[in-house]
């Protein structure tokens, strides 16, 4: 006991991730003992049909609770068994929430980064991601380069500094001054391209492998010298799609071997071997193959920090593929999963209040967590009246959508559903275990830095559901209103 606990001790100070040793050995770091008797619960409710959205909704008392019978409804939570541990939760800052942002009064401008980055007035946001270069959330395509600059001297992000770069220094200002930020290129320049268009998949020429490897150095020293730090970055967003806006097929082993022979070295020379590189960065359909190819091969697998992945295997006809999270997670404990894209897809401004948003988030944080990630992003922050900017036509929802016309911010109940998670569980907490007698109450919980354990408990159904919370022989009784997420804030 005493070796692991001076090895996790260096750990620490080396800035190690410990999130490993955990998934290792689900028992480490447990807290051995939990009582409830005399503890709080207050509650936090967001529901259809109702005015409830995080609004504190009721404050429950625990008292002595024998062995539940069959017929009682209850949601168990242990917090003496400890998982992952949560990196954090946020969104996207891209080309198009930026320029949506600029064209809002100073007033909605305000109230839109309180809304997110605020942990008191808002629902806390910690993470975030950026493109490299344009992708679709763009208005128009563009690169950093001039074309057959193989040597990257004209490289610029002065196209940045418009709206995405005041825009994200502002996000990190409400946050508090931090936030931790990666980043995702969506297609190399056309030039190092084999079907020379930063459109329509093609793939990356060999003869531009280095090039694009010191692009990404490039780009990360640019914005941390423009006072952005950069935490992260993935490979290539969505490697496997041929898409009609910015994109670029890589094969697992067209990636594994970039990472090795490319990208892992030229971040150590570059004076960045502490980023974290995020591999695969696409649908959970094919995530185990994509990471048993590159986390097999231990010169790829020795860069890489863990396994991002987006929630579109829906497109095939699929519901989401959870268990493909868990397989990666029980084969490779020592890397990490970190959920970098969901949108709900095909804007229609007439079904910005439609529940159905919400419920996609909510069901996917709660398979997300429950299978071991650590970190979970949405994609973009704020989008306008049309579900863009886009150029191509590809418009979605974003949980805040900004009426230009009017210059009004409309909450879609995926925002408030997100923060029942965001608000709640912050940086540091710890899953611990939670389960439910009936399926039709989904539910996950963390136990907080501050000891506080924070239970989400979600309902899908059109039924009111009574049950109980119980935990170590105490329960508190709640009820589950019909469409609904609740939060249990344990004190």
């Amino acid at each position: 006991m005493r070796k692991n606990f001076i090895a996790l001790i260096v750990l620490s100070a080396l800035g190690l991730h410990s999130v490993s040793a955990q998934k290792a050995n689900p028992t480490a770091g447990n807290a051995k003992t939990y009582s409830a008797v005399g503890k709080k619960a207050r509650v936090f409710t967001t529901a259809e049909n109702t005015n409830y959205r995080l609004a504190a909704t009721d404050e429950l008392s625990f008292q002595a609770a024998g062995q539940p019978l069959e017929t009682q409804v209850c949601v168990f939570v242990d917090p003496t068994h400890t998982f992952q541990t949560m990196l954090g939760i946020g969104g996207a800052l891209t080309d198009a929430s930026a320029e949506t942002f600029a064209k809002l009064p100073k007033p909605q401008q305000q109230e839109l980064l309180k809304a997110y980055y605020s942990p008191t007035d808002g629902i806390g946001y910690t993470l975030a991601r950026t493109s490299i270069h344009s992708s679709d959330f763009s208005s128009g395509s563009y690169t950093y380069v001039a074309d057959n600059d193989k040597a990257l001297k004209t490289f610029s992000v002065k196209h940045d500094q418009q709206y995405r770069i005041p825009f994200i220094k502002q996000a990190i200002q409400a946050a508090g001054g931090k936030l931790t930020m990666f980043v995702s290129p969506w297609s190399p320049p056309a030039w190092m391209k084999d079907n020379h268009d930063l459109l329509q998949g093609g793939k990356l020429l060999p003869e531009f492998r280095q090039s694009w490897a010191d692009y990404y150095v490039k780009f990360i020293k640019t914005y941390e010298q423009l006072g952005i730090p950069i935490w992260g970055l993935s490979v290539q967003n969505e490697p496997m799609a041929k898409q009609k806006w910015e994109s670029c097929i890589f094969t697992a082993e067209d990636e594994r071997d970039f990472i090795k022979e490319y990208l892992g070295p030229t971040l150590q020379k570059g004076g960045l071997g502490d980023k974290k590189l995020i591999a695969w960065d696409h649908n959970r359909d094919l995530i185990f193959q994509r990471a048993s190819t590159i986390l097999d091969d231990p010169q790829a697998a020795k860069y890489v920090w863990g396994i991002g992945y987006h929630w579109y295997e829906t497109w095939t006809g699929s519901g989401m593929q959870f268990e493909n999270l868990k397989r990666v997670a029980e084969t490779y404990p020592s890397k990490n999963l970190i959920f970098t894209e969901g949108c709900v897809e095909k804007f229609d401004f007439a079904q910005v209040n439609e529940w159905r948003l919400g419920e996609r988030y909510g069901m996917s944080m709660i398979g997300d967590f429950n299978a071991g990630t650590v970190g979970w992003t949405d994609w973009n922050v704020l989008l306008d009246e049309t579900g863009g900017p886009n150029h191509v036509g590809n418009f979605c929802f974003a949980p805040i959508i900004a009426d230009t016309r009017s210059g009004k911010l409309l909450y879609t109940n995926a925002y408030y559903y997100i923060g029942h998670f965001s608000k709640f569980i912050r940086p540091g907490a710890q899953r611990i275990s939670s389960s439910s007698n009936r399926d039709m109450l989904q539910t996950t919980a963390f136990r907080n830095p501050d000891g506080k354990v924070a239970v989400v408990v979600m309902n899908s159904s059109t039924n009111k559901q009574p049950f109980q919370l119980w935990i170590k022989g105490q329960g508190a009784s709640a009820v589950s209103l019909p469409h609904s997420i609740m939060t249990l804030v344990v004190n």
